[in-house]
């Protein structure tokens, strides 16, 4: 070893690390499974916002771990100039800033020689002494960046769920209420990244807006009766016969085939004659229907349950509505045969996409 191994190891190492010493020791340290260096730099670099670290410090560090090697230890003995060749480039008083940096945090401790090298001094006892970058602490505090991590992917997720659930209930304001101001205005909030207790704020409110709204799948009828003493009003519900004069009138309530054809300008566009009759609505929309992915048994069921003119208009109305339903067969498949058969209000529907026609109902 020398006269300069001996007065390295003579001298007050309280703040260096020392490894392992002896056959002994090493073997009581390979018998405890130290954490994956690497994988806590992933949990780091995912997690870094949360210690205040930017990209210029992740890309220190990975420069670091680098140089490190298996069975090695965890310091880093490379010089400034290396370092910084590795990293990129990198002036040498950036990388002293970023190393400051660390230190301050807890994650790497300094150990200086004398002369500020780096390097390692080993006795003939197998004692070892190291000089440098210790990147132990990052280690100790694995657990804490794991843990970060993990809460920041949660975090995340939450995020994703929130947003998808936001997106499906815009669908439906836009499909019922296009140009709606609650739905512009979400869209609108929405281009910046918001956090888990915004998105629950706004799902709320576009809830509570789907629930306020008078929708052509929600409309309730009740029949308000004065009470005996005329201080109170009941509200009953329509007997089997008042349910029937209903669907009466609301087949009465369908547009005209000009109106009609006026109004779903789209399923018009398709036709090769003109579409005079109700017949001939009726062909055309039976045309349309494999067109839009809506099976004929479908179609003839629907038609069965509903009337031939409702089932036509709802093609119609699907084909105009456009972009704004997803998934035709499914829409269509539930305003008829679904669950909301009963409440699918045709001439509602017609009354809002007459406001972007400008065609009068």
């Amino acid at each position: 070893m020398g006269r300069r191994g001996r007065r390295s190891t003579n001298m007050a190492f309280t703040q260096v690390s020392t490894s392992t010493a002896g056959a002994r020791q090493r073997d009581r340290h390979e018998n405890c499974t130290p954490p994956d260096i690497w994988a806590v730099f992933r949990a780091l670099r995912d997690a870094r916002c949360v210690f205040g670290l930017k990209p210029g410090h992740i890309q220190t560090l990975q420069a670091l771990i680098s140089f490190l090697r298996p069975g090695q230890g965890d310091t880093v003995f490379a010089s400034n100039f290396e370092i910084c060749r590795r990293v990129g480039g990198i002036d040498e008083r950036t990388l002293r800033r970023h190393i400051d940096r660390f230190i301050d945090l807890g994650m790497i401790e300094r150990h200086d020689s004398p002369n500020r090298k780096r390097y390692r001094v080993s006795s003939r006892d197998g004692r070892v002494v190291s000089f440098g970058l210790s990147l132990s602490p990052l280690l100790k505090r694995a657990g804490d960046f794991l843990d970060a991590a993990a809460e920041l992917e949660e975090t995340r997720r939450d995020q994703v769920f929130l947003r998808k659930q936001i997106l499906v209930g815009l669908a439906h304001i836009d499909t019922i209420e296009p140009g709606s101001a609650v739905s512009e205005n979400a869209r609108r909030m929405m281009r910046r990244k918001l956090a888990v207790d915004e998105y629950r704020c706004l799902l709320d409110q576009v809830t509570n807006h789907l629930g306020q709204m008078s929708t052509v799948v929600d409309v309730k009828i009740t029949t308000k009766l004065p009470a005996n003493d005329g201080q109170t009003v009941r509200h009953l519900s329509k007997s089997e016969k008042e349910k029937k004069e209903s669907e009466r009138v609301e087949s009465d309530l369908l547009p005209s085939v000009p109106t009609l054809t006026a109004i779903c300008r789209e399923a018009t566009a398709f036709a090769p004659a003109g579409l005079r009759t109700w017949d001939d609505i009726e062909r055309h929309a039976q045309n349309l229907a494999p067109m839009m992915g809506i099976q004929p048994g479908t179609f003839n069921e629907a038609s069965k349950r509903v009337g031939s003119r409702r089932t036509a208009t709802a093609i119609f109305i699907l084909l105009q509505l456009g972009t704004r339903v997803r998934n035709y067969a499914a829409y269509f498949h539930s305003i008829t045969l679904g669950k909301r058969a009963d409440s699918f209000r045709p001439s509602a529907i017609l009354a809002t996409l007459s406001v972007s026609t400008s065609v009068p109902v």
